[in-house]
């Protein structure tokens, strides 16, 4: 039956993606899906107020994530960290799905960063201790640690030799090899000049003299520039034995086909609402089937495009409703009321493309769902 959206009558498709069902674990790349939190709706808060997190649903989007044989990437920008998400809250998430993971054998690696200082200008001591106590966290869970850029640090350093101090002295301390992650202003504005610089060519130089002076303690890089190009570049520039976490939610099938100089694993917002069919892809890479790998992500880059758009920091809204509309949660809504983030039309529109692709379980709930969504939303017309 016809759903009328506001760029148009579409017609939802009846079957979702014929998929096979999930069998050995991935194994020629390393892929880490970055996993949204479930907000509890009956929670009395505001915007302002320390997120509410349903706890049970949460986790089981992450058994989900894990019985598909992906990893979970925690506590990371999809996890609305800095954007309804604090400190409190991450720790919280952190030795929760860690315990989870252990309990399942999911892999996971959980965020480290420096958002527990209060609002206003850091010193540099000030901003190793943060990353030193939540480093800490995240290692006596169990998890692996994920350096994340942080907003004190862009604000405190300098220059170059801020950032490699910093950086020297958090991976001197780390008692496992960690991924350090790059996240580009696209993603959180007050990130613009990381590494010292806001010419790529000179931040890219300083990222890699932290990579060179310190491979035993760097298990991977993860790059979130949204630029294939410069992602080729440095993942060529790595010392051996580091890998490459593509994070370009523009271009990852064929960051992660690679070439014949190397490819990238992959630590993907966008495998959040394409864990299934993600897996699915990658466990078609894994026989040396490239084209068949390429046949099933390359049709999915719009919707990623589409919900990473500019700007595209507000990502996570459609992340989130695209769950609920494939009945991994209840509700739409989310902590920091970002559910307000996007417009009817954008929202709509990643139905329409979600739904396209096969992406919903119960097409019949998802356009159920979807129809209750145009009419709260919108009207009628």
């Amino acid at each position: 039956m016809t759903i009328h959206l506001p760029q148009g009558p579409y017609e939802p498709r009846a079957t979702p993606l014929d998929l096979a069902p999930a069998g050995s674990p991935l194994a020629s790349r390393t892929v880490f899906s970055a996993a949204h939190v479930v907000a509890d709706p009956y929670a009395d808060v505001t915007p302002d107020s320390p997120a509410a997190v349903d706890w049970d649903a949460t986790l089981a989007f992450r058994r989900h994530l894990w019985s598909h044989g992906l990893g979970v990437a925690e506590a990371m920008d999809t996890a609305q960290r800095g954007m309804g998400l604090d400190w409190a809250g991450a720790e919280e998430l952190i030795r929760r799905s860690a315990a989870e993971a252990k309990s399942v054998g999911g892999r996971i690696a959980c965020g480290v960063g420096t958002d527990q200082l209060p609002a206003g200008p850091a010193t540099l001591a000030e901003v190793r201790a943060a990353y030193e106590e939540q480093l800490a966290v995240v290692e006596e869970s169990g998890a692996q640690a994920i350096l994340m850029a942080s907003r004190a640090l862009a604000a405190a350093a300098k220059g170059p030799q801020d950032y490699l101090d910093t950086y020297a002295h958090l991976l001197r301390q780390a008692t496992e090899p960690v991924v350090l992650h790059w996240l580009g202003p696209m993603f959180d504005p007050a990130l613009e000049g990381y590494w010292g610089s806001t010419d790529l060519d000179s931040a890219t130089d300083t990222f890699l003299q932290v990579i060179a002076e310190h491979p035993d303690k760097v298990d991977g890089i993860k790059m979130s520039l949204l630029d294939a190009d410069r992602e080729i570049d440095v993942r060529r520039r790595l010392p051996g034995g580091v890998r490459c976490y593509t994070g370009d939610d523009f271009n990852y099938p064929e960051l992660i086909a690679g070439d014949d100089q190397g490819f990238s694993h992959a630590l993907l917002g966008i495998f959040d609402p394409l864990g299934p069919l993600a897996a699915h892809a990658v466990r078609v890479l894994d026989t040396g089937d490239t084209q068949g790998f390429r046949a099933l992500l390359d049709p999915t880059v719009e919707l990623s495009r589409h919900l990473f758009r500019a700007p595209t920091r507000f990502y996570k809204t459609g992340v989130v409703f695209l769950a609920w509309l494939a009945g991994h949660q209840d509700h739409f809504t989310m902590v920091g009321g970002l559910q307000s983030a996007r417009s009817l039309p954008h929202l709509a529109k990643a139905y329409q493309l979600a739904d396209g692709l096969g992406l919903f379980p119960d097409p019949e709930l998802a356009e159920s769902r979807m129809r209750a969504f145009l009419t709260v939303n919108g009207g009628t017309r």
